[in-house]
């Protein structure tokens, strides 16, 4: 089997001018789906590779194909954190967002700092790493699946592709914005079993 893009888990016309369709026809329709191809024509080359997930690929390989499916995995995460109805922290994420860091607002701008302070390529990140919420980024295809310990709740793209069409060069005003109004904190709290990395994974 090879890998496939998966999805949208929305419209693409679902999130207005916050991210546009034309922002999704490029970003999923077209980068995401380069990683796919490119993966695949990877693995279809190797007969070591063949018969592995995606997380185990992301976990035994390095350079080019890390690089690939890296990227599969960390869009499929991303497009799942996101969300067109504005929700909110609530429970057990709610409580670990005040015990770590005093309120939601407060989360928000460390994400956003850590989003717009990553020089050049990669990925803001929410993870849980022993008990406690942690804001991280990752350089280029890099991914929470490569780091023992490193449970993923949410993540935010930062490459240029994912903001281009509809903030030009403000890195800022993307993150300020996706942050505030479109982050599936449903999806962060469902993320607090553990099973985080398994809902961006791919059957080999």
């Amino acid at each position: 089997m090879a890998f496939v893009l998966p999805p949208l888990p929305y419209a693409k016309d679902a999130f207005g001018d916050i991210l546009t369709a034309e922002t999704f026809d490029f970003h999923h329709g077209k980068h995401h789906n380069a990683y796919v191809v490119k993966a695949n024509e990877l693995v279809a080359a190797d007969a070591s590779l063949q018969g592995k997930s995606l997380v185990e690929l992301i976990k035994s390989s390095k350079g080019g194909l890390f690089n690939q499916v890296g990227q599969i995995w960390n869009h499929t995460f991303y497009w799942q954190s996101l969300s067109p109805t504005k929700t909110a922290p609530s429970g057990q994420l709610l409580d670990l967002i005040n015990e770590g860091f005093g309120s939601v607002d407060a989360l928000i701008e460390k994400l956003k700092a850590e989003a717009v302070g990553h020089f050049a390529s990669g990925w803001a990140a929410l993870i849980l790493k022993d008990g406690k919420l942690e804001v991280t980024s990752y350089h280029d295809a890099d991914t929470p699946v490569a780091h023992e310990g490193h449970q993923p709740l949410l993540i935010l793209d930062v490459w240029e592709h994912a903001y281009y069409i509809d903030y030009r060069n403000a890195r800022p005003n993307y993150a300020d914005r996706v942050l505030k109004e479109a982050i599936n904190w449903d999806f962060a709290a469902q993320n607090l079993d553990g099973q985080g990395v398994s809902r961006a994974d791919q059957p080999a």
